[in-house]
């Protein structure tokens, strides 16, 4: 594999390596959002928020459109909703293994 689209895998996977960075890509999933909207949503203050959305609008992962005085954030590719869903649906894969071992182990 080409070493750029290796170091675009790391560079993309880092920029999701945050809780608080997949809260929003998860709300964003659901449609565009302000920083007040997803700071409520959130639970968290509003310059985390803004400081997690420059990262995700560094590596091009959420876009922001000017609406007046405030920017509304989206996905930049709806891909990213995919990404969250397979990524859950491996986690459960290994609840389910996790689960299934303990089950076992009290055999």
């Amino acid at each position: 594999m080409n070493l750029n689209m290796q170091q675009f895998k790391a560079d993309f996977f880092k920029a999701l390596a945050h809780p608080l960075r997949i809260k929003i890509l998860e709300l964003l999933a659901e449609g565009e959002k302000s920083v007040n909207e997803l700071q409520s949503l959130a639970g968290s203050e509003g310059s985390a928020v803004s400081q997690q959305l420059t990262i995700l609008r560094g590596k091009n992962i959420v876009t922001g459109t000017k609406d007046g005085n405030r920017v509304i954030y989206s996905l930049r590719d709806p891909m990213i909703v995919e990404l969250l869903s397979v990524a859950k649906q491996i986690f459960n894969n290994h609840l389910v293994d996790t689960i299934s071992m303990l089950d076992q182990m009290k055999e």
